[in-house]
């Protein structure tokens, strides 16, 4: 907890022997100087975990060029707007319902105003038109309501936003939790490799 403002990776960096969450520490060395690192939490704790430490601003390195070097590539820019774009389609399922309800709605209102047309007039159909009527005023709120609620993005809207990252400094401190924190997901670190 002490560490969380000044490691980047912490709650993302996970040890690829054991699993365990890596956090960070730091030491002094016998010159004064003050090394900070990354550690495997069994390996500190149980010291069943072989994992070595790991230097900090290496790693922080690693995983910030190699963030840079991806959102630099046109063609991964292309694959992350694409999958957004199917996502959106796909998490709101409340939004097609209400609409295919309105649908029915106004097929409904339709067929009762043909009906009239055609001379059918009674209480019931005129209570029926303003029920069905209430309904569609009701549904325009609720489908304008989620329309707020999870606005809808164009492709040109997630590729602008996307595009803004190439823009960091990868050098500021701000900069850096920004991309890690849009970007990585979890770090893996194994003694021979780093899987972001």
């Amino acid at each position: 907890h002490k560490a969380e403002d000044d490691y980047l990776l912490t709650t993302k960096l996970f040890c690829g022997m054991c699993g365990a969450m890596m956090f960070g520490e730091c030491g002094t060395g016998r010159n004064k100087v003050v090394h900070h690192y990354y550690k495997c939490a069994t390996a500190k704790r149980f010291k069943t975990c072989k994992k070595k430490t790991v230097r900090k601003e290496w790693l922080e390195d690693l995983v910030i060029a190699e963030t840079m070097k991806l959102i630099q590539d046109d063609a991964v820019i292309d694959a992350i707007v694409a999958e957004v774009m199917e996502l959106q389609d796909q998490e709101n399922t409340t939004l097609p319902f209400l609409e295919k309800q309105m649908r029915e709605v106004e097929n409904g209102i339709e067929n009762m105003l043909n009906a009239i047309q055609a001379g059918v007039l009674t209480n019931s159909t005129k209570s029926r038109l303003e029920k069905l009527e209430a309904q569609q005023k009701e549904l325009e709120i609720r489908i304008a309501e989620e329309k707020i609620a999870r606005p809808r993005l164009s492709e040109n809207q997630v590729r602008f936003w996307l595009t803004r990252f190439r823009k960091l400094d990868p050098n500021v401190k701000s900069h850096r939790e920004t991309l890690i924190n849009t970007f990585v997901n979890a770090v893996y670190l194994y003694d021979e490799k780093v899987l972001i």
